[in-house]
């Protein structure tokens, strides 16, 4: 493609005479070029959502499963962990739903990321659905936590093919802050274990058990 432009915008600065016709002629083949290229994009998108319905109309609903289950939707060869590479620098949407709307939400969260709707390029890691007791929870991953402007992006795009409620919560929360998180809560319960431990201890060598 760009072999056929320059050689144009060369001979037009040498001859200012230039050649019209062919002008015209290379606009009509760079269009062409452009129109085909995006049908082939929206091909390619269209194959695969219908590769992935096969699949998920055999599938288990979110709304469907009881008690604690996560269901996972992740790009290949990134793995649902904050510290794999491809997440480590980022961080994901989180939305609460009431119990009965999580598998419409997934469903149409999953063929908005299908789709590409998103419009952020390879920023898109993936999409979980966690089910509970008494909310379900639906987040989507993504690369650059640091990225306003994407993440901004995602947010809104959310909103609308979610067909989200205006007063509806969106938390966003880094990876770093979630493994952060995990960290001190894993400090505190082994404090509160040596604690007890250490209680238990003064309490049996204590002269009145002797």
């Amino acid at each position: 493609e760009n072999t056929k432009v320059f050689p144009l915008f060369t001979s037009l600065k040498d001859d200012d005479s230039g050649d019209h016709e062919q002008d015209q002629g290379s606009s009509k083949d760079s269009e062409k070029e452009k129109n085909e290229d995006e049908d082939k994009e929206q091909n390619s998108s269209k194959r695969k959502v219908e590769q992935f319905w096969r699949f998920y109309s055999h599938m288990i609903r979110p709304g469907d499963l009881t008690g604690h289950s996560d269901f996972h939707l992740f790009k290949e060869g990134i793995k649902p962990m904050w510290e794999d590479d491809a997440n480590k620098m980022g961080g994901k949407w989180i939305i609460r739903l009431r119990k009965g709307l999580a598998s419409r939400c997934w469903e149409n969260l999953i063929l908005a990321i299908l789709g590409e709707q998103f419009m952020v390029g390879e920023e898109i890691c993936g999409a979980v659905v966690s089910v509970r007791f008494q909310e379900d929870i639906i987040s989507i991953w993504n690369k650059t936590a640091s990225d306003q402007g994407t993440t901004a992006r995602i947010r809104d795009t959310l909103r609308r093919v979610l067909n989200l409620p205006p007063n509806t919560i969106m938390e966003y929360k880094t990876h770093t802050d979630s493994i952060k998180y995990v960290c001190l809560f894993d400090l505190l319960f082994t404090l509160q274990l040596f604690s007890f431990n250490f209680i238990c201890i003064l309490v049996f060598t204590h002269p009145f058990f002797a």
